[in-house]
């Protein structure tokens, strides 16, 4: 089972480039990112040469900080700046080699305005994209309330009806579990759909190796079910990246 490092989340303290050299060194099989936009894609794909590792995702960016933004894409009345990044992600991206990008939704809070501007700018970035993926991620409203998708299958739905090849569902298992439970069975249920799987424990976001979710049989399961993608450890470290990495060997060994 191969091991990507969200880092967005781990190795947090380090510049980009120098993240990207400590998750070669801790043994992991690919990186991905949030938002790599203030360092130089010539300067990322030279540290990618250089460890051999291939990065494997990032987001398009939030909007607005001050008025709350977290994505653009499902948001009326803002399609030219969804568009706009949705253009700046896809082109770092290929700039780099990235195979996927997450377009972040938003927190819309739903409904069906809302939703046809999300299945527009889908449309618009499954085009632009080309041979890169698009991901859309169901993330649970505790964490972000008003968040356009919520739920697997409303993720399922949206991919069904733009119905592009390269439009697949980014499957955090964390937020799956907060928000819906029953993880197993929607993984398998939509696995045909799944671009990329996340982990991260449950209800405590840390490594994944506590809490609800029992990794190693899930991964078990998910190899059974003929899953060959990576698992992304985007989770929040107890006490640092570097110590609590053990988890690994567990997975990595099936």
């Amino acid at each position: 089972m191969k091991l990507s490092a969200n880092l967005g989340f781990l190795w947090t303290e380090l510049s980009l480039l120098d993240a990207i050299r400590a998750a070669a060194e801790a043994g992991f099989d690919a990186v991905e990112c949030h938002w790599p936009f203030d360092v130089s894609p010539n300067a990322v794909g030279a540290a990618l040469d250089e460890t051999g590792l291939p990065m494997i995702g990032l987001n398009t960016v939030r909007g607005d900080m001050e008025r709350g933004d977290f994505g653009l894409c499902a948001m009326p009345g803002r399609e030219a700046e969804a568009r706009a990044a949705i253009e700046q992600a896809v082109a770092y991206a290929r700039a780099i080699g990235c195979s996927a990008v997450h377009a972040m939704a938003g927190k819309s809070g739903g409904g069906a305005e809302a939703e046809a501007v999300y299945r527009a700018n889908l449309e618009f970035a499954c085009a632009t994209a080309g041979d890169i993926t698009i991901l859309i991620e169901p993330i649970n409203r505790r964490d972000a309330p008003g968040y356009h998708v919520a739920a697997v299958e409303q993720a399922a739905e949206t991919v069904s009806a733009v119905g592009r090849a390269n439009l697949k569902i980014m499957a955090d298992c964390y937020h799956i579990q907060v928000g819906q439970g029953d993880l197993v069975r929607r993984l398998e249920t939509h696995l045909p759909m799944i671009g990329h799987i996340q982990i991260a424990a449950a209800p405590s976001r840390a490594e994944p190796d506590e809490g609800e979710l029992n990794y190693p049989w899930i991964a078990g399961a998910l190899a059974a079910m003929g899953y060959d993608g990576y698992l992304g450890a985007e989770y929040r470290p107890r006490n640092g990246t570097e110590t609590g990495l053990g988890w690994m060997a567990s997975i990595q060994s099936l």
